[in-house]
């Protein structure tokens, strides 16, 4: 056996497994797309609503329900029921915002297209099915004397425009009752995708005045941006000192809803290359809370320590939101974790190193290469990697090598002893230690490199920055080679390097083995080509690395020439 044979049956094993889960989750997507009325299966609270609304989506002061029911009537309306729209534009977003409740319902990206195709900007933010994603904010307290994001607030105009040449956009919303007056004041930024939210009670009444400040985040599981070949996180996420980053999937929050506090922290509901996160006061104690609103509509938020506004007094609470892509240096400056949310997975202590990198090389080459400067940094990326592991990639080619050279042996004991499997294993093992050859040999050198090339792997499949980025013929990193030209090199790389490796001594596993160039090449067709393009390099330097030792191993059994005078 040789040891690269095992590496290819592993990492068929894990294809076949993500083909498998990756297919059942388009499949589970699709259907969540496909029937918009199921989607918005309830809505958000009463067709006309009312200050007094005692909606179950609306966390209590100091206990969060831990299931909440499904309210109002399942309706073939295209967008959750609203009162007045709010619309702002700055040079980075487009909003709007809902008089009712002051939610922020809709945001698109102008920094961000939709796709190649595509050039509107890209929608992060929706309250049209079927694809649900609001940000909602409210007090929790005594009902129909706070105000929740059911009720209805005033605003001062329609629209708003970041002005040319300021440098902030305040878009205030006011409720008022029985002598308390709430001011929600949305702080936009020009070139920021940062939102503070203000938030001023200024109680003119005669009693002292309590609430806590909630704010949650609310959607469904359908990703627009999904597909069955990406295997991305889309779902809900946590952090604070003690627990540290935690992925609250969809299901977690069906079956076993989040219910902690903690001092500061963050949440936020993230999917392929962009989030919406939540960033509380960092020295105030948070109390988190998910819950299922419905099948598939999903709440994670917070509740502020309760205010108390005493009468002829006023008291200010803000908070941040962050609604963009997955930067990571900027994810690093905006709260602590947060750029965990760049989803590395159990490999993220390799994948942030190689990320960091990845941008310094870019950032090294882009003078000279401009638009095509990540292809490059991914080339050289792979190039010092190999380099890394060149020693350690030698002892397995070696191996092979060795065992190249036992090809014919190996064959005559076949064709001895085919008909006693046993002995032919025996008659094998015996082979090898007479040549102190170890089939083995090279396995753990190649183990070793494994995790270090799949943390190379998640990083090019999250980095935003590949989006929409050219190299060469391909007009995107980030999407498949619309020429299939890099899926049909990776495959011819994989043959060569089987015709550079010992053949199989077992009939059916050396079937198999021709067969994988084949289906590796069907897997990628449609991969990323910024990862397509890693693979491609990679197996290159690989395969002229054992293509060199093979022949330098080949040099030395070769009987000197003997010159005659």
């Amino acid at each position: 056996m040789n040891n690269f044979r095992a590496l290819w049956w592993i990492a068929l094993a894990f294809t076949l497994f993500m083909l498998w889960t990756e297919w059942t989750h388009f499949l589970a997507q699709k259907a969540n797309g496909a029937n918009p009325v199921a989607t918005q299966s309830a809505v958000i609270g009463d067709a006309v609503p009312t200050a007094s609304s005692s909606a179950t989506d609306v966390p209590q002061a100091k206990v969060v329900t831990a299931q909440a029911t499904a309210e109002g009537v399942p309706n073939a309306e295209a967008r959750i029921p609203s009162v007045a729209r709010i619309t702002v534009k700055t040079d980075v977003i487009n909003a709007e915002f809902d008089t009712k409740g002051a939610d922020l319902r809709f945001m698109s990206l102008n920094d961000y297209a939709v796709s190649l195709d595509d050039e509107s900007p890209f929608t992060l933010l929706s309250d049209k099915t079927p694809y649900l994603f609001m940000v909602q904010s409210g007090f929790a307290g005594q009902a129909g004397s706070v105000p929740t994001h059911h009720d209805v607030y005033t605003a001062a105009a329609n629209n708003y425009v970041l002005a040319e040449g300021a440098k902030e956009l305040r878009v205030p919303f006011v409720w008022e009752k029985a002598g308390v007056r709430v001011e929600k004041t949305y702080v936009f930024t020009r070139g920021s995708h940062i939102v503070g939210l203000e938030t001023k009670i200024t109680n003119n009444g005669a009693d002292v005045w309590q609430a806590s400040p909630y704010q949650q985040l609310v959607r469904n599981s359908y990703d627009p941006s999904s597909s069955f070949w990406l295997p991305t996180y889309t779902g809900g996420a946590l952090y604070d000192d003690v627990n540290k980053f935690d992925k609250i999937d969809f299901d977690d929050m069906d079956k076993q809803p989040i219910s902690r506090d903690a001092v500061g922290g963050w949440l936020g509901m993230m999917q392929h290359y962009f989030i919406a996160a939540i960033i509380p006061n960092k020295t105030e104690s948070m109390h988190y809370y998910s819950k299922a609103l419905d099948t598939d509509r999903h709440a994670l938020g917070l509740v502020a320590p309760t205010l108390a506004v005493g009468a002829g007094a006023s008291a200010t609470t803000s908070v941040q939101l962050y609604a963009g892509p997955k930067l990571q240096g900027l994810m690093q400056e905006l709260a602590p974790g947060l750029e965990l949310t760049v989803d590395y997975g159990i490999l993220a202590f390799l994948a942030q190193p190689m990320f960091w990198l990845l941008e310094h090389l870019n950032a090294l080459v882009e003078p000279v290469s401009g638009l095509w400067s990540w292809g490059w940094a991914i080339i050289l990326v792979t190039m010092l990697l190999k380099a890394a592991f060149y020693k350690l990639s030698e002892a397995g080619y070696k191996s092979m090598a060795n065992l190249r050279k036992l090809t014919p042996r190996l064959q005559h004991l076949k064709d001895n002893y085919s008909h006693d499997k046993m002995l032919f294993q025996q008659k094998m093992m015996e082979l090898y230690k007479t040549e102190k050859i170890n089939p083995l040999g090279g396995c753990l050198p190649i183990l070793v490199q494994i995790p270090v090339f799949l943390a190379l792997y998640w990083v090019l499949l999250e980095a935003v920055e590949l989006r929409m980025t050219p190299f060469m013929w391909l007009e995107d990193l980030s999407h498949y080679d619309p020429f299939f030209i890099l899926p049909v090199l990776m495959g011819i790389s994989m043959v060569i390097q089987q015709k550079l490796n010992p053949p199989p001594t077992d009939p059916m596993q050396e079937k198999v083995m021709k067969f994988l160039p084949y289906i590796f090449t069907v897997f990628f067709l449609f991969i990323p080509s910024g990862l397509v393009l890693y693979w491609v390099v990679n197996n290159t330097l690989s395969i002229a690395q054992q293509w060199y030792i093979t022949r330098q191993i080949e040099a030395q059994e070769k009987p000197p020439a003997h010159h005659h005078g």
